[in-house]
């Protein structure tokens, strides 16, 4: 067997179910929900409001916890972990990337890109120096003491990325990443993210309702009522 076949995947969640409320009130926003996604994939997630996207996307980012089930990472039990645990978890592997950036304002790109680090508690040469790499990994180089306000949409997401690539995550859980740009500018961001996927072997799972965003990825994965309804191999779109 190889030590590809041997390895547990990177993300498994089985028979989960989150409920909100009880009585009259209950929401299952997942119900019995399995789903499995291996190291490399590149994963969109679709289905209207109140499908459960969000949840499952917040449950794989440890934002969120199952009522009942099971969510491993790397094989790892997520519900064994400690509040503290779970913090860690979050910053050594995964990487966030949402609709509206959440930069801070008045502070340059590089600034925001060296965040996590700082949490991490990295010296601050080793900061700058791996922040400016991302932001040159994003096609930033120059814009380091670039603030949000002298940015435009696209730039502000590319930064955003770049913070979220500089702690050398295991997964990106990009939600909604084109939400707040132009058509163009979306382009931009999703031939970004295939790239990283494709050459840096990162994990994508990304959240979306615009069918030509989810062309970028290879996988599809359907949501209605709390469950999956579809989920399917794509063709990947061509980045040109």
């Amino acid at each position: 067997m190889s030590p590809a076949a041997s390895r547990p995947p990177l993300i498994e969640l089985a028979d989960v179910c989150r409920v909100y409320g009880s009585g009259e009130t209950e929401v299952r926003a997942l119900d019995h929900t399995d789903l499995v996604i291996q190291q490399g994939e590149f994963v969109a997630i679709m289905g209207p409001s109140g499908s459960g996207k969000s949840t499952a996307m917040n449950t794989i980012g440890l934002l969120d916890r199952p009522s009942s089930g099971r969510y491993l990472f790397n094989g790892v039990e997520v519900q064994g972990l400690d509040r503290d645990q779970r913090a860690l978890l979050r910053r050594h592997f995964l990487g966030f990337v949402f609709q509206g950036f959440n930069l801070l304002p008045r502070t340059s790109a590089l600034e925001n890109v060296e965040l996590p680090l700082i949490y991490k508690g990295m010296p601050r040469p080793e900061r700058i120096a791996r922040a400016r790499a991302a932001l040159a990994k994003v096609g930033l180089e120059g814009r380091e003491d670039h603030d949000p306000s002298q940015l435009s949409g696209g730039q502000q997401q590319r930064v955003a990325i770049a913070r979220a690539l500089v702690g050398d995550p295991m997964v990106i859980l990009a939600d909604e990443p084109t939400g707040n740009l132009d058509s163009h500018r979306s382009h931009e961001i999703m031939k970004l993210l295939q790239k990283l996927n494709r050459e840096d072997g990162i994990t994508i799972v990304m959240v979306t309702h615009e069918d030509d965003v989810a062309a970028y990825a290879r996988r599809l994965v359907i949501f209605a009522d709390g469950r999956i309804r579809s989920d399917s191999a794509m063709a990947e779109r061509a980045t040109a």
